[in-house]
Protein backbone atom coordinates (compact mmCIF):
# COMPACT_ATOMS: atom_id res chain seq x y z
CA UNK A 1 0.00 0.00 0.00
CA UNK A 2 1.80 3.17 -1.19
CA UNK A 3 2.10 6.10 1.22
CA UNK A 4 1.24 9.50 -0.24
CA UNK A 5 2.42 12.64 1.54
CA UNK A 6 -0.18 15.41 1.31
CA UNK A 7 1.09 18.70 2.70
CA UNK A 8 -1.08 21.54 3.97
CA UNK A 9 -4.23 19.44 4.14
CA UNK A 10 -5.71 21.02 7.24
CA UNK A 11 -6.43 24.05 5.06
CA UNK A 12 -9.31 24.73 2.70
CA UNK A 13 -8.54 22.92 -0.55
CA UNK A 14 -6.30 20.31 1.05
CA UNK A 15 -8.87 19.22 3.64
CA UNK A 16 -11.48 18.77 0.93
CA UNK A 17 -8.95 16.86 -1.16
CA UNK A 18 -7.72 14.45 1.53
CA UNK A 19 -11.29 13.41 2.34
CA UNK A 20 -12.03 12.88 -1.36
CA UNK A 21 -8.74 11.03 -1.95
CA UNK A 22 -9.14 8.61 0.96
CA UNK A 23 -12.65 7.73 -0.15
CA UNK A 24 -11.72 7.19 -3.80
CA UNK A 25 -8.48 5.24 -3.32
CA UNK A 26 -8.76 2.49 -0.66
CA UNK A 27 -5.26 1.24 -1.56
CA UNK A 28 -3.52 4.47 -0.49
CA UNK A 29 -2.12 5.36 2.91
CA UNK A 30 -2.27 9.12 3.44
CA UNK A 31 0.14 11.16 5.57
CA UNK A 32 -1.19 14.69 6.14
CA UNK A 33 1.73 16.99 6.98
CA UNK A 34 0.59 20.46 8.09
CA UNK A 35 2.12 23.18 10.28
CA UNK A 36 -1.32 24.36 11.49
CA UNK A 37 -0.93 28.06 10.90
CA UNK A 38 -4.00 30.29 11.25
CA UNK A 39 -5.26 28.88 7.90
CA UNK A 40 -5.10 25.26 9.04
CA UNK A 41 -7.81 23.85 11.30
CA UNK A 42 -7.93 20.35 12.75
CA UNK A 43 -11.73 20.64 12.78
CA UNK A 44 -11.60 20.40 8.98
CA UNK A 45 -10.17 16.88 9.20
CA UNK A 46 -11.48 15.59 12.52
CA UNK A 47 -13.75 13.03 10.81
CA UNK A 48 -10.66 11.34 9.34
CA UNK A 49 -8.96 10.56 12.68
CA UNK A 50 -10.40 7.07 12.94
CA UNK A 51 -9.45 6.06 9.39
CA UNK A 52 -6.67 3.42 9.66
CA UNK A 53 -5.16 4.62 6.36
CA UNK A 54 -4.80 8.21 7.54
CA UNK A 55 -2.11 9.80 9.71
CA UNK A 56 -1.74 13.45 10.68
CA UNK A 57 1.70 14.87 11.43
CA UNK A 58 2.26 18.44 12.51
CA UNK A 59 5.26 19.84 10.69
CA UNK A 60 6.73 22.58 8.51
CA UNK A 61 7.80 21.78 4.94
CA UNK A 62 10.86 24.00 5.36
CA UNK A 63 12.15 21.73 8.16
CA UNK A 64 14.44 19.34 6.29
CA UNK A 65 15.26 17.06 9.22
CA UNK A 66 11.60 16.51 10.02
CA UNK A 67 10.73 15.81 6.39
CA UNK A 68 13.61 13.33 6.04
CA UNK A 69 12.36 11.53 9.13
CA UNK A 70 8.80 11.38 7.73
CA UNK A 71 9.99 10.07 4.36
CA UNK A 72 11.91 7.25 6.04
CA UNK A 73 9.32 6.44 8.71
CA UNK A 74 6.39 6.18 6.28
CA UNK A 75 8.32 5.20 3.14
CA UNK A 76 6.77 8.11 1.22
CA UNK A 77 6.09 7.11 -2.37
CA UNK A 78 4.62 10.35 -3.80
CA UNK A 79 3.89 13.94 -2.78
CA UNK A 80 1.08 16.41 -3.45
CA UNK A 81 2.05 19.82 -2.12
CA UNK A 82 -0.84 22.04 -1.02
CA UNK A 83 1.17 23.74 1.72
CA UNK A 84 1.38 27.49 1.13
CA UNK A 85 0.75 30.93 2.51
CA UNK A 86 -2.02 32.20 0.26
CA UNK A 87 -3.61 35.47 1.35
CA UNK A 88 -2.54 38.35 -0.89
CA UNK A 89 -3.25 41.04 1.73
CA UNK A 90 -1.00 39.27 4.22
CA UNK A 91 1.77 39.01 1.64
CA UNK A 92 1.60 42.76 1.07
CA UNK A 93 1.86 43.49 4.80
CA UNK A 94 4.56 40.92 5.56
CA UNK A 95 6.09 38.90 2.73
CA UNK A 96 8.80 37.06 4.73
CA UNK A 97 6.68 34.04 5.64
CA UNK A 98 5.56 33.69 2.01
CA UNK A 99 9.18 33.44 0.91
CA UNK A 100 9.96 30.93 3.65
CA UNK A 101 6.99 28.61 3.12
CA UNK A 102 6.24 28.94 -0.58
CA UNK A 103 9.78 29.13 -1.94
CA UNK A 104 12.18 27.65 0.63
CA UNK A 105 9.57 25.13 1.78
CA UNK A 106 8.88 23.93 -1.75
CA UNK A 107 12.59 23.62 -2.44
CA UNK A 108 13.14 21.58 0.73
CA UNK A 109 10.18 19.31 -0.02
CA UNK A 110 11.10 18.52 -3.61
CA UNK A 111 14.79 18.16 -2.76
CA UNK A 112 14.02 15.63 -0.01
CA UNK A 113 11.73 13.85 -2.49
CA UNK A 114 14.50 13.71 -5.09
CA UNK A 115 17.12 12.40 -2.66
CA UNK A 116 14.81 9.71 -1.33
CA UNK A 117 13.45 8.52 -4.67
CA UNK A 118 16.51 8.82 -6.93
CA UNK A 119 20.11 7.63 -6.91
CA UNK A 120 21.27 10.42 -9.21
CA UNK A 121 19.74 12.61 -11.93
CA UNK A 122 17.33 10.61 -14.13
CA UNK A 123 17.92 7.37 -12.19
CA UNK A 124 15.13 6.29 -9.82
CA UNK A 125 15.55 3.74 -7.09
CA UNK A 126 13.71 0.59 -8.16
CA UNK A 127 10.93 0.86 -5.58
CA UNK A 128 10.29 4.52 -6.46
CA UNK A 129 10.26 4.32 -10.26
CA UNK A 130 6.60 5.45 -10.32
CA UNK A 131 6.92 8.15 -7.64
CA UNK A 132 5.48 11.54 -8.49
CA UNK A 133 5.59 15.07 -7.07
CA UNK A 134 2.60 17.35 -7.78
CA UNK A 135 2.78 21.06 -7.03
CA UNK A 136 -0.56 22.82 -6.45
CA UNK A 137 -0.25 26.35 -7.82
CA UNK A 138 -2.52 29.25 -8.78
CA UNK A 139 -3.69 31.23 -11.80
CA UNK A 140 -2.25 34.32 -10.11
CA UNK A 141 1.24 33.39 -11.34
CA UNK A 142 0.14 34.54 -14.80
CA UNK A 143 -0.76 38.03 -13.60
CA UNK A 144 -3.76 40.00 -14.88
CA UNK A 145 -5.27 39.60 -18.34
CA UNK A 146 -7.35 42.03 -20.42
CA UNK A 147 -10.42 41.67 -22.58
CA UNK A 148 -11.77 38.17 -23.14
CA UNK A 149 -8.39 36.48 -23.46
CA UNK A 150 -7.45 33.42 -21.40
CA UNK A 151 -4.14 32.29 -19.96
CA UNK A 152 -2.91 28.93 -21.25
CA UNK A 153 -0.14 26.74 -19.89
CA UNK A 154 2.17 28.41 -22.43
CA UNK A 155 1.50 31.93 -21.15
CA UNK A 156 4.39 33.77 -19.55
CA UNK A 157 4.43 34.14 -15.80
CA UNK A 158 3.90 37.74 -14.64
CA UNK A 159 3.08 37.71 -10.90
CA UNK A 160 2.06 41.04 -9.39
CA UNK A 161 1.98 40.42 -5.63
CA UNK A 162 4.50 38.96 -3.17
CA UNK A 163 2.13 35.97 -2.83
CA UNK A 164 1.90 35.22 -6.55
CA UNK A 165 5.64 35.89 -6.99
CA UNK A 166 6.41 33.31 -4.29
CA UNK A 167 4.12 30.77 -5.96
CA UNK A 168 5.67 31.46 -9.35
CA UNK A 169 9.12 30.95 -7.84
CA UNK A 170 7.98 27.63 -6.36
CA UNK A 171 6.73 26.50 -9.77
CA UNK A 172 10.09 27.34 -11.32
CA UNK A 173 11.88 25.31 -8.64
CA UNK A 174 9.67 22.31 -9.42
CA UNK A 175 10.26 22.76 -13.15
CA UNK A 176 14.02 22.92 -12.59
CA UNK A 177 14.00 19.63 -10.67
CA UNK A 178 12.20 18.01 -13.57
CA UNK A 179 14.59 19.37 -16.20
CA UNK A 180 17.85 19.02 -14.22
CA UNK A 181 17.25 15.88 -12.18
CA UNK A 182 14.44 14.15 -14.04
CA UNK A 183 12.06 14.05 -11.10
CA UNK A 184 8.55 13.02 -12.11
CA UNK A 185 6.72 16.28 -11.41
CA UNK A 186 3.45 17.91 -12.47
CA UNK A 187 2.15 21.42 -11.73
CA UNK A 188 -1.50 22.46 -11.55
CA UNK A 189 -2.67 26.08 -11.65
CA UNK A 190 -6.22 26.68 -10.49
CA UNK A 191 -8.68 29.55 -10.46
CA UNK A 192 -10.48 30.84 -7.35
CA UNK A 193 -12.14 28.10 -5.31
CA UNK A 194 -15.29 28.27 -3.22
CA UNK A 195 -16.88 25.70 -0.95
CA UNK A 196 -16.81 24.43 2.65
CA UNK A 197 -13.91 24.78 5.09
CA UNK A 198 -12.37 27.94 3.66
CA UNK A 199 -10.62 30.22 6.15
CA UNK A 200 -12.72 33.06 7.55
CA UNK A 201 -10.41 35.74 6.09
CA UNK A 202 -11.33 34.89 2.48
CA UNK A 203 -13.95 36.76 0.45
CA UNK A 204 -16.99 34.46 0.63
CA UNK A 205 -16.76 33.59 4.35
CA UNK A 206 -16.18 37.29 5.06
CA UNK A 207 -19.31 38.29 3.13
CA UNK A 208 -21.43 35.75 5.01
CA UNK A 209 -19.96 36.49 8.46
CA UNK A 210 -20.23 40.28 8.09
CA UNK A 211 -23.76 40.07 6.72
CA UNK A 212 -24.97 37.87 9.56
CA UNK A 213 -23.42 40.23 12.11
CA UNK A 214 -25.03 43.27 10.46
CA UNK A 215 -21.59 44.71 9.75
CA UNK A 216 -20.36 46.50 6.61
CA UNK A 217 -19.28 44.09 3.86
CA UNK A 218 -15.96 45.53 2.59
CA UNK A 219 -15.40 45.50 -1.17
CA UNK A 220 -12.13 46.70 -2.67
CA UNK A 221 -12.28 49.60 -5.14
CA UNK A 222 -15.31 49.47 -7.42
CA UNK A 223 -15.85 45.73 -6.96
CA UNK A 224 -15.30 45.04 -10.64
CA UNK A 225 -12.22 42.85 -10.32
CA UNK A 226 -12.98 39.59 -12.12
CA UNK A 227 -12.16 36.04 -11.01
CA UNK A 228 -12.96 32.61 -12.42
CA UNK A 229 -14.84 30.73 -9.67
CA UNK A 230 -14.74 26.94 -9.26
CA UNK A 231 -16.31 24.64 -6.67
CA UNK A 232 -13.57 23.01 -4.61
CA UNK A 233 -14.70 19.43 -5.36
CA UNK A 234 -14.19 20.01 -9.09
CA UNK A 235 -10.70 21.26 -8.35
CA UNK A 236 -9.98 18.13 -6.31
CA UNK A 237 -10.95 15.94 -9.25
CA UNK A 238 -8.69 17.95 -11.54
CA UNK A 239 -5.71 17.46 -9.22
CA UNK A 240 -6.52 13.76 -9.00
CA UNK A 241 -6.44 13.41 -12.79
CA UNK A 242 -3.22 15.41 -13.13
CA UNK A 243 -1.57 13.31 -10.41
CA UNK A 244 -2.55 9.95 -11.92
CA UNK A 245 -2.66 10.67 -15.64
CA UNK A 246 -0.79 13.90 -16.27
CA UNK A 247 2.36 13.85 -18.35
CA UNK A 248 5.69 14.15 -16.58
CA UNK A 249 6.98 17.73 -16.49
CA UNK A 250 3.69 19.26 -17.66
CA UNK A 251 1.50 22.03 -16.22
CA UNK A 252 -2.30 21.79 -16.24
CA UNK A 253 -4.66 24.72 -15.73
CA UNK A 254 -7.83 24.01 -13.74
CA UNK A 255 -10.63 26.54 -14.12
CA UNK A 256 -14.37 26.59 -14.72
CA UNK A 257 -14.71 29.61 -17.07
CA UNK A 258 -17.33 30.95 -14.67
CA UNK A 259 -16.26 34.57 -14.34
CA UNK A 260 -17.77 36.89 -11.76
CA UNK A 261 -16.81 40.31 -10.49
CA UNK A 262 -16.34 40.60 -6.74
CA UNK A 263 -19.53 42.64 -6.65
CA UNK A 264 -21.44 39.88 -8.45
CA UNK A 265 -20.19 37.37 -5.87
CA UNK A 266 -21.44 39.59 -3.05
CA UNK A 267 -24.81 39.97 -4.77
CA UNK A 268 -25.09 36.22 -5.24
CA UNK A 269 -24.30 35.48 -1.59
CA UNK A 270 -26.53 38.22 -0.21
CA UNK A 271 -29.52 37.13 -2.30
CA UNK A 272 -29.16 33.62 -0.90
CA UNK A 273 -28.95 35.00 2.63
CA UNK A 274 -32.06 37.12 2.07
CA UNK A 275 -33.97 33.91 1.37
CA UNK A 276 -32.33 31.62 3.93
CA UNK A 277 -31.97 34.03 6.87
CA UNK A 278 -34.35 36.93 6.18
CA UNK A 279 -33.91 40.10 8.18
CA UNK A 280 -35.75 43.43 8.24
CA UNK A 281 -33.01 44.84 6.02
CA UNK A 282 -31.59 43.67 2.70
CA UNK A 283 -28.09 42.25 3.15
CA UNK A 284 -27.04 44.06 -0.01
CA UNK A 285 -27.43 47.35 1.88
CA UNK A 286 -24.37 46.40 3.95
CA UNK A 287 -21.96 46.64 1.01
CA UNK A 288 -19.23 49.20 1.64
CA UNK A 289 -16.57 50.09 -0.91
CA UNK A 290 -13.10 50.54 0.61
CA UNK A 291 -9.72 51.64 -0.70
CA UNK A 292 -8.42 49.21 -3.28
CA UNK A 293 -5.65 46.74 -2.54
CA UNK A 294 -2.20 47.87 -3.80
CA UNK A 295 -1.41 46.28 -7.17
CA UNK A 296 -4.85 44.63 -7.33
CA UNK A 297 -5.05 42.44 -10.45
CA UNK A 298 -8.09 43.28 -12.54
CA UNK A 299 -8.91 39.91 -14.08
CA UNK A 300 -7.80 36.29 -13.85
CA UNK A 301 -9.00 33.85 -16.49
CA UNK A 302 -7.41 30.55 -17.51
CA UNK A 303 -7.97 28.06 -20.29
CA UNK A 304 -8.47 24.46 -19.07
CA UNK A 305 -8.68 22.93 -22.56
CA UNK A 306 -5.52 20.89 -22.04
CA UNK A 307 -6.87 19.21 -18.89
CA UNK A 308 -10.25 18.63 -20.49
CA UNK A 309 -8.95 17.17 -23.78
CA UNK A 310 -5.93 15.21 -22.54
CA UNK A 311 -7.27 13.91 -19.24
CA UNK A 312 -11.06 14.08 -19.63
CA UNK A 313 -11.72 16.55 -16.82
CA UNK A 314 -14.97 18.50 -16.67
CA UNK A 315 -16.92 20.66 -14.27
CA UNK A 316 -19.57 18.57 -12.53
CA UNK A 317 -20.98 21.11 -10.07
CA UNK A 318 -23.74 23.49 -11.13
CA UNK A 319 -22.58 26.86 -9.85
CA UNK A 320 -25.96 27.82 -8.41
CA UNK A 321 -26.00 24.56 -6.47
CA UNK A 322 -22.38 25.03 -5.43
CA UNK A 323 -22.86 28.55 -4.10
CA UNK A 324 -26.04 27.58 -2.27
CA UNK A 325 -24.33 24.59 -0.64
CA UNK A 326 -21.44 26.86 0.35
CA UNK A 327 -23.72 29.44 1.99
CA UNK A 328 -25.59 26.71 3.87
CA UNK A 329 -22.31 25.23 5.16
CA UNK A 330 -21.21 28.58 6.60
CA UNK A 331 -24.63 29.23 8.10
CA UNK A 332 -24.22 25.98 9.99
CA UNK A 333 -20.68 26.91 11.01
CA UNK A 334 -21.80 30.30 12.30
CA UNK A 335 -24.72 28.74 14.17
CA UNK A 336 -27.48 30.20 12.03
CA UNK A 337 -28.93 26.91 10.75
Amino acid sequence: MPSILLTGCAGFIGSNFVEYFLKKYPNYKIINFDSLTYAGDLKNIKKLKTNPRYTFVKGDISNRKHLEKIFKLYNIHSVINFAAETHVDNSIKKSDIFIKTNILGTHTLIDVSYKNWMIKPFHFRKSFKDSRYLQVSTDEVYGSIKGKNLFSEKSSYAPNSPYSASKASADFIVRSYNKTYGINSVITCSSNNYGPMQNDEKLIPTIIRKALNNEPIPIYGDGKNIRDWMYVQDHCEGIDLAFHKGKKGETYNIGSNYELTNLQVVNKICKSLNKLVPRKYNYLSLIKFVNDRPGHDKRYAIDSTKLRKELGWKIKTDHNDGFLATVKWYLKKYGKK
